[in-house]
């Protein structure tokens, strides 16, 4: 059995913890409601690791001197809510391009523009999923409880340097801000589970870090280790430098989709809860999930068959997973606190659109009694 500790603690701290335990050694970013305290507990943090902490003029310098750290072969990590994701997706796009590892934690609040800053939303999910201009296929992982809050920061840095591109933690304002007892692994756990990044170790002279097979990403050594190539956002060779050779070009888009749809085994996560007997299922993510999880409860508690099933990894969708619970119930009901961003990928995997949702973007989490009133409503 894995070694645990109990801690009460909030979601963004969690986050931040799991960051350092993870051995992340660097942090950029811009204070923004409701991540504010992912920043602020890591700048406490990381310098008793020997890590550093910068709080940035704004977002766009902080994801810039988070790629610049990870450039250097270090873990390296941002934090912000959803308008920061907007400032910071040019540069997503970078690291995308020139297949550099970083983690992003997004404390969900309700948008657009402004929006709701201290209040809970999921209507980031579809920004996840294609956070900058391009083709490039996003991983994006999404935590349900305290104890996710860590766990799925600690997983996304190994994913990071597994897959070479940055990777999205969604939280949102009620997990981040959410203060309770959290059962997670200890720091000593966590080191044994520290996948790094690979690195090549032959000649200087046949470095190659994008001349991989086309289901893998690049092998980017640390900077000032005598490896030399070129980072670009352009379109790249197997060195790095720009190119528009047709092939070349094409082989480059292909292998940023295949070296994460070749592997999805290694991404895909969920939750199925009272699934066996159900006849009524219920899918949502994220704090929602805690809702839903109380109302299948208390439905069961009056004779009602229902279940929950719950995407912790949300890009790639568990796309199989959710066409086969698609064929075997007929009463689904989607729950999300946006209007229903990850319905459309619900109802593409499952193949139907007849998917009843409940949908909630006033700022306010969902109660048990929402989710009840709904499923005896439509079912």
């Amino acid at each position: 059995m894995s070694a645990t500790r109990e801690v009460i603690s909030s979601g963004n701290e969690l986050s931040a913890m799991a960051a350092v335990d993870a051995g992340c050694m660097f942090f950029a970013g811009y204070p923004l409601t409701p991540s504010s305290e992912v920043m602020h507990v890591s700048s406490d943090l990381l310098p008793k690791k020997g890590g550093t902490a910068i709080q940035m003029e704004d977002e766009i310098a902080g994801i810039c001197a988070a790629i610049g750290a990870s450039m250097s072969g270090i873990r390296s990590f941002t934090a912000t809510s959803g308008p920061g994701i907007s400032l910071k997706a040019e540069n997503l796009g970078l690291a995308q391009m020139a297949e550099v590892p970083l983690v992003v934690v997004n404390v969900m609040r309700g948008g657009p523009s402004t929006g709701l800053p201290t209040r809970v939303s999921q209507g980031d999910v579809s920004q996840a999923k294609n956070p900058s201009h391009g083709d490039y296929k996003s991983i994006t992982l999404c935590a349900g409880t305290l104890e996710e809050c860590y766990t799925e920061t600690v997983r996304a840095f190994n994913l990071a340097d597994r897959f070479m591109q940055p990777i999205i933690v969604l939280l949102d304002e009620t997990l981040g801000h959410m203060h309770a007892k959290a059962v997670i692994p200890t720091a000593e756990e966590v080191e044994k589970g520290i996948v790094p990044r690979k690195k090549f170790e032959g000649d200087p002279a046949d470095y190659k870090p994008y001349g991989v097979a086309q289901d893998e990403p690049a092998v980017l050594n640390p900077m000032f280790t005598g490896y030399r190539y070129h980072y670009t956002g352009l379109h790249h060779d197997a060195m790095g430098f720009p190119t528009e050779e047709i092939e070349t070009c094409r082989k480059l888009i292909d292998r940023l989709f295949r070296k994460v749809e070749e592997h999805e085994d290694e991404l895909e996560s969920y939750e199925e809860y009272m699934l066996d007997d159900a006849e009524i299922l219920l899918i949502g993510y994220g704090s929602a999930s805690l809702a839903i999880k109380e109302a299948v409860n208390m439905l069961r508690e009056q004779g009602v068959k229902v279940g929950m099933f719950r995407p912790i990894t949300l890009w790639p969708s568990p796309e199989a997973k959710m066409h086969e619970l698609g064929q075997k119930f007929d009463k689904v009901l989607s729950v999300e606190l946006n209007m229903g961003q990850y319905l459309e990928e619900i109802q593409r995997s499952m193949g139907r659109l007849d998917i009843e949702k409940l949908v909630k973007v006033n700022g306010r989490p969902f109660s048990p009694a929402d989710i009840i009133e709904k499923v005896k409503e439509v079912f």
